[in-house]
């Protein structure tokens, strides 16, 4: 069974791919196909741009497509920046400039106070219609400073409480097995297994 990721982003990619890992799905991306859509993503929730992203894409390539959306959700700051995410410095804004303001904005929280969590909507969706969806949640902080070398995004801001590190701390292999977007794909990875199933010819 084919794939599609709805995702130019190597990192989720990668990501991606090594939790799917299956010897009867093959993972596509967007760098499969000779288009490249300008996915709109303007849903008013994670899980609304999430179907959008898969929903564009399955019926661009006629192939089961699917996305993730997800963000950092800061208590202190009303849940921002959530689904602004990746662009809260701007449409164009780097890694850098998402968390260096985030950084300006909670200069004045106290160390008690930053609670945020980490949160993923996977929408898979076939060229019919169908849709299904999975979620994730990791609970952690915001540091003070950016700490490590591993990951992308807030990463070296977001610190896992019961390790005391960030995640570019403790580096892909913890992350895969307790972040937000592993918790969402150990879910979709059992509707991808119902699919390849349901795909199989039965013998006689």
């Amino acid at each position: 069974m084919k794939l599609v990721l709805a995702t130019q982003n190597q990192h989720k990619i990668e990501e991606i791919t090594q939790i799917l890992k299956h010897p009867e799905l093959e993972l596509l991306s967007l760098a499969d196909f000779s288009l490249a859509p300008d996915i709109k993503e303007d849903g008013n929730s994670f899980k609304e741009n999430a179907y959008l992203k898969a929903h564009q894409v399955a019926q661009l390539t006629g192939e089961i497509a699917m996305a993730d959306d997800s963000g950092l959700v800061v208590d202190a700051l009303d849940g921002a920046p959530g689904i602004y995410s990746a662009r809260y410095a701007g449409e164009n804004a780097t890694d850098m400039d998402n968390n260096q303001l985030l950084l300006k904005q909670m200069a004045e929280i106290s160390v008690n106070k930053r609670q945020a969590h980490f949160y993923c909507v996977i929408a898979i969706v076939k060229p019919d219609g169908e849709s299904f969806f999975a979620e994730g949640k990791c609970e952690g902080l915001i540091a003070t400073s950016p700490k490590g070398e591993h990951g992308f995004g807030y990463d070296p801001l977001f610190i896992i409480p019961q390790y005391d590190k960030t995640f570019a701390e403790l580096g892909p292999t913890i992350k895969n097995q307790i972040s937000h977007r592993s918790k969402a794909l150990s879910g979709a990875r059992e509707i991808i297994l119902s699919l390849l199933s349901y795909s199989q010819p039965v013998l006689m």
